[in-house]
């Protein structure tokens, strides 16, 4: 029996006040005192940035395995899904909120820093080279010391800074490996129009209202998706909704008909037709899968 989605808050016991912290990788694997399994799919509420410095192992982040060595790198954005998977890989954890950023940064900056994480735009792994590890581990370092050790009244803006630089640093390697979509017209628009596909794809799956809520033309919105990802707006609302469908069947005990109630179809015949159409399996068959 599939257990209720666990949706993981941000809590730090360290320093309760700090919406950042910095956690060893083997640490939370063998914890005991958690009040869920970190190698069970969950959603988190916060960020997290995962640097594997020994072992190799996998992660996994929206039903996708990712092979993970030394000098790996996993961005996980605020409420994907993803679980640990047991091996012998250890390595650092950062772990902070989108206000711990928006606290220091202008908002604009702050979105932009965030485009990292997205996985729309690129993938979560990225794989540094010997002199990219050696880059990264020195900006790891200089948190861990100022977080634990230094530990003052300004450690934490300092932290803010030094993450800051961290994130902009994978972004650039991300971006020279062609690893994300960078530079592009209507960036900004098409993160607008993401952010509001997940707030209300439970509520409406139509061009239309999407539309009215961008202030924006169909033709507009098109043009967006189509110069970011290749794809129609409709088609990119699709995939958003497929996606939060897949993460309540695969980890939840809802019947199919609540499911497909949540996800906004009042006739489960129409839901059924419209999941078999964009994933070639019934939802029976996908929830077996996992």
């Amino acid at each position: 029996m599939k257990k209720e989605l666990v949706h993981i808050e941000f809590r730090n016991h360290y320093n309760p006040k700090a919406k950042f912290d910095f956690v060893r990788l083997g640490k939370v694997l063998n914890r005991t005192d958690l009040n869920h399994d970190p190698c069970q799919h969950h959603l988190v509420d916060f960020y997290i940035i995962i640097f594997i410095e020994s072992g190799e192992g996998f992660h996994t982040v929206d039903f996708t395995d990712y092979k993970c060595s030394v000098g790996s790198i996993l961005t996980i954005r605020k409420d994907q899904l993803h679980k640990f998977i047991k091996s012998n890989i250890d390595g650092s954890m950062l772990l902070f909120t989108d206000d711990f950023l928006e606290h220091y940064l202008e908002k604009l900056e702050a979105v932009k820093t965030l485009l990292l994480f997205n996985e729309l735009l690129g993938k979560p792994l990225i794989q540094l080279d010997k002199s990219e590890i050696k880059e990264v581990s020195n900006l790891f370092e200089r948190i861990q010391n100022e977080y634990f050790d230094v530990n003052d009244a300004y450690s934490l803006e300092i932290i803010r800074s030094e993450l800051h630089i961290l994130i902009t640093k994978l972004y650039r390697i991300k971006a020279n490996k062609n690893l994300v979509i960078d530079k592009k017209q209507y960036l900004n628009e098409f993160v607008d129009f993401q952010n509001s596909i997940e707030k209300n794809v439970r509520s409406t799956i139509t061009v239309n209202d999407y539309s009215q809520m961008m202030g924006m033309s169909t033709k507009k919105l098109n043009k967006i998706t189509k110069s970011i990802i290749n794809k129609t707006a409709k088609e990119f609302i699709d995939e958003i909704c497929i996606k939060q469908i897949k993460r309540l069947l695969i980890n939840t005990n809802k019947s199919i008909k609540e499911i497909a109630f949540i996800s906004g179809f009042k006739e489960t015949t129409n839901f059924y037709k419209y999941f078999k159409r964009h994933t070639q399996s019934t939802p029976e068959q996908f929830r077996i899968s996992f």
